[in-house]
Order: structure tokens, then sequence, then C-alpha cells
């Protein structure tokens, strides 16, 4: 199956900050210095991908330097707790996916803050989902077929770690399916990958970006993707509920942008605004397209009111789980 190619992750974020206009910025308080957005994930994951062309764009518009600092460990909460630790005045963000709030919490204990109180939602800057792929050896192309063949054989699926959203997509489909497959959590998608590229383990749910080239060589096969809505970078994949002729089934994942729960009021609507604006640009949502991300720059209050439907779709997985930190 030939996918359409894989932009190059640094190429594309320069000229995505190249595409975007130069509008006077109303100053005020904020930004009255660098700003530094941390991620917990490592350089060309989503949420890497997402905050280096969003900073671009922030320093653009308002002069200030923007820097990313990748801080990856203990499922995105190592990220999330320097932030929550931060100086409370808009200059050191924060941006997870939605995992660290709908997850972490039940996995994670004495992390030495709260995620739900002592930081504040401000933007859902993005959204993606995640890749079925399993090694050729397997010797499936449809998720029929992988079903079938995982009733009567031990397969297995790698993730990036217990709890990530490769975690939760696999077992999203495995419960829609009532079908068994072996879980085997690795540290980061990378490895994980490398993992079913060498045919160690048979299957897994990872992004997009990092396992369409392998399918291009025919190194891997695209079963499905996650998401209720085809993938940008691969159209003709189908997604799960489709495949599964199970409407339901949707294992959308969110980036948050965050900023410590102290950070003055008037400083939040500054970044919401600046988060709205840079979001909704045109030529930003087809550079994030490029990357199989989908932009969305929403309001605070509609980050809150997403992330609740969230935890409310995954709590019962987890619990059924009953998974704990690594």
């Amino acid at each position: 199956m030939r996918l359409l190619p894989q932009r190059h992750v640094t190429a594309a974020l320069i000229c995505g900050a190249c595409f975007l206009p130069n509008p006077a910025w109303t100053q005020g308080a904020w930004p009255s210095k660098p700003v530094r957005i941390v991620v917990g994930s490592p350089p060309g994951a989503p949420s890497d991908i997402t905050a280096r062309l969003f900073g671009d764009a922030l320093s653009k518009r308002t002069g200030q330097p923007v820097v990313v600092e990748n801080r990856s460990g203990a499922g995105n909460n190592l990220a999330a707790g320097i932030v929550a630790k931060a100086d409370a005045d808009g200059h050191v963000l924060v941006l997870s996916p939605d995992t660290v709030l709908t997850v972490n919490p039940h996995v994670y204990r004495n992390t030495g803050f709260d995620v739900r109180s002592d930081l504040v939602n401000v933007s859902i800057l993005a959204s993606f989902s995640q890749m079925l792929v399993c090694h050729p050896k397997v010797g499936v192309r449809t998720v029929q077929e992988l079903v079938g063949k995982a009733g009567s054989s031990q397969l297995t699926y790698a993730s990036g770690g217990s709890g990530v959203p490769g975690h939760l997509a696999a077992e999203m489909f495995l419960d829609a399916t009532r079908v068994k497959m072996q879980h085997v959590p690795y540290r980061g998608p990378a490895p994980a990958t490398q993992a079913v590229l060498a045919g160690e383990v048979d299957c897994g749910f990872l992004a997009a970006p990092t396992v369409i080239p392998h399918v291009n060589a025919d190194k891997l096969r695209a079963l499905a993707v996650s998401s209720v809505t085809p993938s940008p970078l691969a159209p003709t994949v189908p997604t799960l509920a489709s495949a599964l002729k199970q409407p339901q089934l949707d294992a959308t994942f969110r980036l948050v942008l965050q900023a410590p729960s102290r950070t003055p009021a008037g400083i939040l609507q500054q970044i919401e605004r600046a988060a709205e604006e840079i979001m909704k640009d045109p030529k930003v949502e087809e550079r994030l397209k490029s990357f199989d991300l989908v932009a969305v720059g929403g309001t605070s209050a509609q980050a809150q009111r997403e992330l609740r439907v969230a935890m409310t779709r995954w709590e019962p997985i987890v619990r059924r789980l009953e998974l704990k930190a690594e």
C-alpha cells in the first residue's frame, strides 16, 4: 500500500513559520521575556512538532524568543511537573497529550503535583490519532484478517509505554473485537516501532508520521487508523470504526497547552488568544496536516468540555487494565 510522502520535520517546521504573517501584536504584560514550552516527548513526536510550529509563530508575532524543551519521562508527568512548579507568569508552558489528564492520575502516585489542579488547560492546540501496523510476517492485510488470526494465534502488540495513546487505542480495539493480544510496552514510540520493524513484536498502534515511511517501504503493513476520520497522510487506510462497522470507535487524542494554575487571568487570556489565532491560520493547518495532525486552537472553556468527555471515555478502560506506573 503506497501512502502520501512524509515531509522532512525540520524543513517543514521552518517553512511553516515562514508562511505566517507578521501582524502587529498588541503589546501587554505577556510575553515580556523569552517563553519556554516544555514537552514530555522526544523530537519528532506530535507534541514536539506542534510545540515548535506554535512557538515559531508565537515568536514572530510577539518578537520574543520561544524555546521548546524536551523532557521525556513518566508518561509526560516529568514535563508537566516542571511547569506546575514554575513561576506563574505565563513564560513557562507545557504541551502534553490529554493522557496526562485522563490516564496518569489513575496510574502514577506521589508525583509531587496534581495535574488537574496545579495546571490550567489554556487551549487544545491539535489532535492526532494512531495507526495500526503489523510486520509482514504476520500475514494479514486487513483488520478483519488480524481479528481472525488473533483469535487462533498468540499475537503481540507494541506501544510506547503503559497508558500512552497507542496502548489505549489497542485496548479499545481488543475490547471491541473480543480478541486477545499480548501488550509489550517500550520506553517511547521509537523503540516500539523498531521492535515491530524487527519482527520482535507482531503489531503496534503507533503515530502515523513515525510508521508511514516504513509502510511506504513495504516494511510494515498499515491496517487502520484509530480516529473516526481518515488520516490526512494515509487517506486510503480505513478507520477502525469503518473496518469493524462500529461507528462509536474513536481513539482521537488531543495536545493540551497548559500553564501553572496560579497564572493571572489576564495573562491566560492573552495566551488563549494567541493559541486561537495561530492554530486557526490556514497555513498552520496545512503544515500540521502534513504531519497527520489536525489544528484545533479552541478556548480554555472548550478544552475543559472536551477533556471531561475524554476522561469519561478512557477512565473505564484504564481502571479495567489496572495500570500501574513502571
